[in-house]
């Protein structure tokens, strides 16, 4: 997070906030407090954060909204129980849940730190002098907590190349809908990837997808074969060994023992009538036989759960090692996640994700054995093929180079940082938000799979 100063946090604009709708409401009704002149007299029974009940705040206008977000994975993190209940036995579930209200809970995001403030696991603090925006930030708030993956991943700040939908101007809300964030029309939902494929590849490119595409590879492997993460990610973020614990001071925090980049297809664990692929991209979650030991939690059930799980990478490509050639995929097995690349103590866990080696070509399909026929330099620089020359840029829509922000920043730090002698005439309100240098790293990591989703 861009650092701002401790007043910015505070200060309520009230020239700005007048224009905003919510002005008309009076500040008690939701703030309680009482509307008289003594300091002491007015705070006396005030909340901070009223939108920690929603119901009984933003319900009163927004009552479907509301309704639905008190269920939703924002909300409840259901996600974090999916994960530790499955490897633990009932009877330490009070342990887990003192242990998450210490070291998950902060994720917990109410209505106001997506739309007045930014998140408390980042520090909170009003984003626009306490003036409501429809659509969160896409950096003071969405990528705030999701932040050393997906962002990372999504700019380019991990591998360098940053995904196809970041260097076309598209935010998170292009994909992830309000609907989606407030847990519409979702049921029952304790895992981020549960029930349908939400948001979907094919709702924007249809008409690339499977057979009838006229895209070769589309047309050979059709839509149950494989996620489309399969062909178009590049390396992401695995991490290793994961601990919290407390300071003397009582102050919780966590270490991570090691992270790298990795690209790991295996089997699709979760195979069902919206995700009905064989293989999928997997990544490494940071679960180890000891990371709640500080609590005295015994992780009993820990091969219920792969280590190795479904994922979905922010850092689409169009062009990517995998697509050089058949044999990229078919016959290599340094791509595929092989019994000799899981920890020996972690075996029984990916039983269900490990392949024995990559697949051969169908029968039939001899003309595509090119081993040895097809160049192999890296794939953001040389061509892969006479016909096709791989671009510098390697992006699906346009031809800027992918290690670089678009070429017509503006100095408002839109996509880039703003020259420092602009810094204090930025605008503070825009859809974007204030955006991270390029050397930070967002603080929370992102609450939709850190122990195992």
């Amino acid at each position: 997070m861009a650092e701002r100063e401790p007043w910015e946090l505070v200060w309520i604009d009230g020239e700005t906030y007048e224009q905003d709708i919510h002005s008309m409401i009076n500040c008690t009704s939701c703030h309680l407090g009482q509307s008289v002149d003594d300091m002491e007299l007015a705070h006396e029974g005030m909340v901070s954060s009223p939108t920690a009940d929603p119901v009984s705040t933003c319900g009163q206008c927004h009552p479907a909204i509301t309704e639905a977000s008190v269920n939703s994975l924002h909300y409840t993190l259901a996600g974090y129980d999916t994960a530790v209940y499955s490897r633990t036995v009932p009877e330490d579930h009070p342990v887990v849940e003192e242990m998450e209200s210490y070291h998950c809970n902060s994720c917990h995001a109410t209505c106001g730190d997506c739309h007045v403030s930014q998140p408390a696991s980042v520090g909170g603090g009003l984003i626009e002098g306490h003036a409501f925006q429809r659509e969160p930030s896409m950096f003071q708030n969405c990528t705030a907590c999701h932040g050393s993956r997906i962002n990372d991943e999504y700019r380019g700040l991990t591998s360098g190349h940053a995904d196809v939908h970041y260097t076309s101007r598209m935010t998170c809300i292009a994909c992830h809908t309000g609907d989606e964030m407030h847990g519409m029309d979702m049921v029952d939902v304790n895992h981020r990837y549960d029930g349908g494929e939400e948001p979907s590849c094919i709702s924007c490119h249809e008409d690339q997808v499977g057979v009838g595409s006229g895209i070769l590879q589309h047309e050979l492997h059709g839509t149950e074969s494989m996620s489309c993460q399969t062909c178009h990610s590049i390396e992401y973020n695995n991490c290793i060994n994961c601990h919290v614990e407390q300071s003397d001071d009582g102050i919780p925090f966590f270490s991570v023992e090691s992270y790298s980049l990795d690209f790991a297809i295996g089997k699709n664990a979760l195979i069902s009538a919206e995700r009905p692929w064989e293989y999928v991209t997997l990544r490494h979650v940071p679960i180890d036989h000891e990371s709640f030991s500080y609590y005295g939690i015994e992780l009993t059930n820990y091969d219920n759960r792969s280590t190795w799980l479904y994922s979905t990478p922010h850092n689409i490509q169009r062009n990517t090692p995998q697509t050089e050639s058949c044999t990229s995929c078919h016959y290599n097995d340094e791509i595929f996640l092989t019994a000799d690349r899981v920890a020996p103590e972690e075996l029984a866990a990916n039983a269900a994700v490990i392949v024995e080696g990559a697949p051969p070509l169908p029968a039939g399909y001899e003309e595509y054995d090119d081993r040895g026929a097809q160049s192999t330099e890296d794939f953001f620089g040389g061509g892969s093929t006479e016909e096709e020359p791989a671009t510098e840029s390697n992006t699906f829509w346009g031809d800027a180079p992918a290690t670089e922000e678009p070429s017509d920043q503006s100095s408002d730090g839109f996509w880039g940082d703003a020259p420092a002698e602009e810094e204090e005439t930025q605008d503070s309100g825009s859809f974007w938000g204030e955006e991270p240098t390029a050397t930070e790293t967002p603080e929370a990591d992102d609450s939709s799979g850190f122990w195992g989703n």
